[in-house]
């Protein structure tokens, strides 16, 4: 009982707007109290002696709820959450990466969204602090600050939250 009430539950605003992603046992109490409806369903079914429902995937709210939409944070892990945990110099996938700054800090480069990527341990040391043109090194892609939509996504299985993709601007 406890895996199934340690699922992920995408909540969102009145205005179908995505607010944040909170547990299922969470969601059933608001559920229960009024302050929510259920929008989409895990196959799941939650019992008591006395009351079974289906458990909640997606619930929104009934009353709005202004909020501010705060940046994504820019560290380590979410560079490499961005980046997929991809070199973005040869594409290698792994989950022991390292951070490269494209251009290099000695030369004047910033800790940026821009100028920060994930890299393999080979490629880093490859690059070291050249720029990328004087070495014939090329980027996989040009990096971005993600939006908020970003902090939703690092929840998405696919095979069990596939319903959220619409509320979070992803295709199906």
């Amino acid at each position: 009982m406890d895996n199934i009430l340690g699922k992920k539950v995408l909540v969102l605003n009145q205005s179908y707007e995505p607010l944040m992603v909170i547990g299922a046992k969470r969601a059933i109490i608001s559920i229960l109290s009024d302050k929510s409806e259920c929008i989409a369903n895990y196959s799941d079914i939650v019992r008591s002696q006395e009351f079974s429902m289906s458990l909640p995937s997606i619930i929104r709210i009934k009353q709005y709820v202004g909020f501010f939409r705060s940046d994504v944070v820019l560290n380590r892990m979410n560079i490499l959450k961005r980046d997929n945990f991809v070199c973005q110099y040869c594409s290698r996938k792994s989950n022991v990466m390292t951070i490269d700054h494209i251009f290099p800090r000695n030369k004047g480069g910033k800790n940026t969204w821009e100028n920060l990527v994930a890299a393999c341990v080979d490629c880093n040391a490859k690059k070291g602090d050249n720029l990328l043109e004087n070495i014939n090194m090329k980027l996989l892609k040009k990096p971005k600050k993600p939006n908020y939509l970003f902090y939703f996504k690092q929840y998405i299985n696919t095979s069990l939250q596939n319903s959220w993709k619409e509320y979070l601007y992803m295709k199906n």
